[in-house]
């Protein structure tokens, strides 16, 4: 199937950060990059007005604008950028754009009042609801501030990447979360740090003489079963350098805190629905709130 990383485009700062991201993926993947814009339906009132002008139809229908393609291929020579515009609701019409891409780029705004960051309803409703790889990115976003500090402590998006990070759920390790993260880290030659957390057992003010054997036990089982997890892809990319850590704690907060100087997040989204509808689970609900880095959001079975 003909695949493009596609990007959601309305015109604000983030979906143009998100835009950028797109381009240096596209250009990372040797893939095309296609804009897609969800034209606005004119409210009813101006639909039925008898003397609507075209300015006025064509502000309510109104195409990804040519500049931003144009722009996009001048600051990236040599990608293919196109262009598509879509009617209809817009998370169904990005969710179906969705179903042809690579992966598809969407735009996160800055810092809420509660310290995190915004992710609006129609971000949120793509991201339960989509089958493929769905990558978040920050109002503000630049090349560099994925790349490492240069010597003399600049941003620079000539130095190497800073690592990519997997936020990985041992009991559940999928294939198709840990082949995205094991190949986004090939193509930016740079490291995976691959996190897991495990629950302590016990109330701290509640301890018995063999609460710290347990422990240890509970430790050691965790940490065997995500070496066990990773050993079929370590010898599958036997170049890249992957670090492993097992931490006691509150997983989002373990994926959280392990993503402070990641390049790109890699979470899981399991495929499935409630009585209420889809859901993207507590974890990547956090990082998706709280990780500064552009985070993909990964669906599976």
């Amino acid at each position: 199937m003909f695949r493009t990383v596609t990007v959601g485009l309305d015109g604000s700062p983030e979906s143009r950060a998100a835009a950028e991201w797109a381009a240096r993926e596209a250009r990372l993947r040797g893939l095309p990059l296609k804009i897609v814009h969800v034209a606005e339906r004119p409210p009813v009132p101006v639909a039925q007005a008898p003397l609507v002008g075209p300015e006025t139809s064509q502000h309510w229908t109104r195409p990804v604008p040519r500049e931003a393609a144009e722009g996009l291929r001048l600051r990236h020579p040599g990608l293919e950028v196109l262009t598509e515009p879509l009617t209809g609701a817009v998370p169904e019409a990005l969710c179906e754009a969705a179903a042809s891409a690579e992966l598809l780029v969407l735009g996160s705004r800055g810092f809420g009042g509660i310290g995190g960051f915004v992710v609006g309803s129609v971000s949120l409703a793509v991201v339960a609801r989509v089958e493929r790889p769905v990558v978040l990115v920050r109002e503000g976003e630049q090349a560099a501030d994925e790349h490492r500090m240069d010597p003399a402590g600049v941003p620079s998006a000539a130095t190497p990447f800073r690592p990519v990070v997997l936020g990985l759920d041992v009991d559940h390790p999928d294939d198709a979360l840990l082949e995205f993260a094991f190949d986004a880290a090939v193509r930016r030659e740079t490291s995976l740090r691959v996190v897991s957390a495990w629950p302590e057992t016990v109330m701290p003010h509640y301890r018995f003489p063999d609460d710290a054997a347990l422990q240890d036990d509970l430790e050691r089982s965790h940490r065997t079963a995500l070496a066990e997890a990773l050993r079929p892809w370590r010898q599958k990319f036997p170049g890249l350098d992957v670090m492993d850590a097992s931490r006691c704690g509150s997983a989002a907060q373990v994926v959280v805190d392990a993503a402070r100087d990641a390049s790109l997040a890699v979470v899981g989204r399991r495929i499935r629905t409630g009585a209420l509808g889809a859901h993207i689970g507590h974890v990547t609900h956090a990082a998706l709130h709280h990780i500064g880095a552009p985070v993909a959001v990964v669906a599976h079975g």
